[in-house]
């Protein structure tokens, strides 16, 4: 009966937030992930963009040239130097939701921000948010914590040129610790000055513009990691329809940008769908040719960015386009605006054909090496030789599974002490031999002459897509020491270059394992640094024996099974765009060895003998 009560559902559960206290509350459905500001997409970057968003607002309408950003910790001034906010307005405008000109076609016409939340959504969440516009010489000014309005003010100031200034701090009750991270800043700011040729943006007293608007982004994005372009990039450029793009040499895979309105879509959507669909159509309808998608977007950097009226999103964040409507039209001008280029530049287009029926016949070549890989494999066993199975399996496709994993160790030893403690409905094993291959500059078919990485394609069920794979959680269980590093950052440079998506999806992770066991008769302690380790042994005394575990062979299953369980300790591989990650992996996993070792000898610490 005591539980029935419990469940009465009646009158008096019904419950009416209002809107500030729905943003505090269900605050993911505003701004994505909260986190603590190591990844991109973090809460506090979307607080800041959705600030900057309004300044780009007016400078797209043609108000303010320029607009300044300063972070010291976690508090973040904006100011730009637009209209301003109608003084009269100026409470509503960042604290009413659903109210603002966004709304009106004729004030801005070209608005990432019309659902009327985003200010507001950074005023609910700030522990104290500041907003001042300026308008022909005098000012109205509003502060708040929290959402909740604490003073206003209204004066004159006849120095301050017209434009709003936001000053803001996340709050701690919500965002816990966070961080401003200046490369995350800065790449966001770099985006929005090649979406905004001539907007000027000041960070902290670096300035951010571009002349030449995505041909700038293309050509950084081929100077991160040194590539060499096969043709200049094609660039094309009018007020709703911007792209750019070119092949390189030493890419794999395709890497593509895209915006709306000054948005980065980093889940693509329909524009960007629409502008692959009009390059297929324009390269076969030159060359007479019917190439696979595939085929002529391999080794392709390039970027597209739209301005519409009425964009619809997918989410609150704004991360994928769902304006089905657009696509024919947009299909067609694409196809038509390259078709004139290909038959006006008819050397850069051979480039191209070119280009493509290399990528096929090496496609065919890949296919041959598949085929043989398979049979290779089918000669040898029907089984995967190094995996140990669990007893069910993760099905992305239909949500099922959750809480499978796989732990990709190294040897025999490190593999014992798992089998042997591991949860066999759940948990699965995939033995390493030996140090994987570098992959980093290596090709697509590396993958399948090599058993080690085959095997481990096959047991993760990964080689057509990601919605076949076997498990929830790929997690590198490797030995703390130089050769487990090493084996760690393989499997990682692995998994970047071939299948991406499994990292970007949230899939992969590390296993962090004690490097100390610090006892005494009376107590246990499991130390995970050296600095738990001094810390654990003056809490044991003189008494306490330290011991250092080498690798995940040395310790016993007993003691393993609770570090599988569920005390189990995993750090996410976070994902990053290729173009950020090309020039780390690209350094430490490339060809570059006197770059490496200058390096390493430039900022090697050797231990002074006491």
């Amino acid at each position: 009966m005591a539980d029935d009560k419990k469940h009465v559902y009646d009158e008096s559960k019904i419950k009416t937030l209002s809107s500030l206290e729905h943003i505090r509350l269900r605050t993911g459905m505003y701004i994505g992930r909260i986190g603590d500001g190591s990844h991109y997409d973090d809460g506090c970057y979307i607080l800041l963009k959705e600030v900057i968003d309004n300044a780009i607002d007016e400078f797209i309408m043609g108000y303010g040239k320029e607009v300044q950003i300063g972070i010291q910790d976690q508090s973040v001034t904006v100011r730009d130097f637009g209209r301003g906010i109608p003084l009269g307005k100026v409470v509503d405008c960042v604290s009413k939701i659903n109210t603002g000109a966004k709304y009106n076609d004729e004030v801005f016409q070209f608005s990432v921000g019309l659902n009327g939340v985003g200010t507001k959504a950074v005023n609910a969440l700030s522990k104290v948010f500041l907003v001042r516009s300026f308008r022909e010489g005098e000012f109205a000014e509003a502060s708040f914590k929290q959402g909740k309005l604490k003073n206003e003010k209204t004066g004159k100031a006849p120095k301050e040129a017209d434009g709003t200034l936001i000053e803001f701090q996340p709050d701690p009750e919500v965002f816990k610790q966070v961080e401003f991270r200046p490369e995350h800043v800065e790449r966001r700011l770099r985006h929005y000055s090649y979406l905004n040729s001539g907007l000027r943006l000041v960070y902290n007293g670096k300035t951010f513009q571009s002349r030449n608007g995505l041909l700038d982004l293309v050509m950084e994005d081929l100077e991160a990691d040194s590539s060499e372009p096969i043709y200049p990039p094609l660039h094309y450029a009018e007020k709703t329809l911007e792209f750019c793009f070119t092949h390189s040499n030493s890419r794999y895979g395709e890497t593509f940008y895209s915006f709306v309105n000054g948005q980065y879509t980093s889940d693509g959507g329909t524009h960007l769908s629409a502008f692959r669909e009009g390059l297929l159509k324009a390269v076969n309808e030159y060359g007479h040719e019917k190439f696979d998608g595939d085929d002529v977007r391999e080794s392709m950097v390039g970027a597209v960015s739209i301005r519409l009226q009425d964009p619809v999103f997918e989410s609150q964040t704004k991360n994928k386009l769902g304006n089905t409507e657009i696509r024919t039209e947009l299909v067609n001008r694409v196809r038509e605006e390259l078709l004139q280029f290909f038959n006006r530049n008819k050397e850069i287009a051979e480039k191209i054909f070119a280009k493509v029926q290399d990528t096929r016949q090496l496609r065919k070549e890949l296919q041959d090496v598949k085929k043989l890989a398979r049979e290779r494999a089918k000669a040898i066993t029907i089984r995967i030789p190094q995996l140990r199975d669990c007893k069910a399996h993760y099905n992305q496709a239909k949500g099922k599974g959750k809480g499978t994993m796989v732990f990709l160790t190294e040897g025999q030893s490190a593999a014992g002490s798992i089998v042997s403690c591991r949860e066999v409905e759940t948990q699965a094993i995939f033995v390493l031999r030996g140090k994987p291959l570098n992959v980093w500059d290596l090709k697509r078919d590396a993958v399948y002459k090599n058993d080690e990485l085959y095997n481990l394609m096959r047991a993760l069920d990964i080689e057509d897509n990601l919605e076949g794979l076997r498990y929830d959680k790929v997690i590198l269980a490797t030995d703390a020491d130089v050769d487990g590093l090493h084996i760690r950052n393989l499997l990682i440079t692995y998994f970047f270059r071939f299948f991406d998506q499994l990292v970007h999806d949230g899939h992969l992770f590390v296993l962090e394992t004690p490097l100390f066991r610090a006892r005494n008769k009376e107590q246990t302690i499991y130390c995970y640094s050296e600095a738990e380790r001094d810390a654990a042994g003056e809490k044991l005394g003189k008494s306490c024996e330290v011991t250092r575990f080498k690798g995940l062979g040395e310790i016993n299953p007993t003691e393993f099974k609770q570090f599988i369980g569920k005390e189990m300790r995993l750090s996410k591989v976070e994902y990053a765009p290729k173009q950020d990650a090309a020039g780390i992996l690209g350094f430490y996993m490339g060809k570059n060895t006197p770059e490496r070792k200058d390096y390493i000898m430039e900022n090697l610490v050797v231990p002074v003998e006491e």
